[in-house]
């Protein structure tokens, strides 16, 4: 079983409209603090990740936001992390999470939350890394992403195994559980492991 002392979440600067969206990243921030996860996030208090944020620092959970500079202002960082890293750039911010996390979760969002994922995705299909990812698919969010997903599987863009790499659950603490048993595929057919 992975263990995982720190967890990279992927989510929105908004709040959106869905309350339960709203109620599902304060009870993911809780049950990181509840288990001893550190929260490795963008920084801001603002949205549903200043909403993670916050339950996980209310619980007595351990919260690090990574940020570019030039974001860096009194509006956006929430004060009450116990680590701010301020990074040169975007790239830099998300080598940063990518670096210091043991897992990552999406939750819904917006460009930024997609690009982050995807970007991550990649990275694992590349065999950069071999950390579990997750999506918490809260009301049905992301059904159209993960159909999509499939039909590209389907039509022959997109292989299974590496389908897989993305562990989907609309409970938090299953997802969490299906996280800590994840497998990664070792055999990338991108990169061969160094000194072979």
């Amino acid at each position: 079983m992975k263990i995982l002392n720190s967890i990279c979440v992927f989510c929105g600067s908004s709040e959106g409209n869905d309350p339960e969206i709203i109620n599902q990243s304060e009870i993911l921030g809780a049950k990181l603090a509840k288990h001893e996860i550190t929260l490795i996030y963008r920084g801001s208090q603002l949205g549903i990740m200043g909403r993670v944020a916050q339950s996980c620092l209310s619980n007595n959970g351990k919260a690090v936001g990574i940020i570019p500079g030039f974001l860096k202002t009194r509006e956006i960082v929430h004060p009450g992390l116990d680590q701010l890293v301020t990074t040169d750039n975007m790239h830099e911010r998300k080598l940063k999470m990518q670096e210091m996390s043991d897992g990552f979760i999406t939750l819904p969002g917006g460009f930024g939350t997609f690009e982050e994922l995807f970007e991550i995705i990649t990275w694992s299909q590349l065999g950069l890394h071999h950390k579990p990812i997750g999506l918490l698919n809260t009301n049905g969010f992301y059904d159209h992403l993960i159909a999509m997903l499939d039909e590209m599987v389907t039509r022959g863009f997109l292989k299974q195994e590496n389908r897989e790499l993305l562990i989907e659950d609309a409970n938090v603490e299953k997802l969490l559980e299906k996280m800590k048993n994840f497998e990664p595929n070792l055999n990338s057919k991108f990169l061969k492991p160094e000194n072979t």
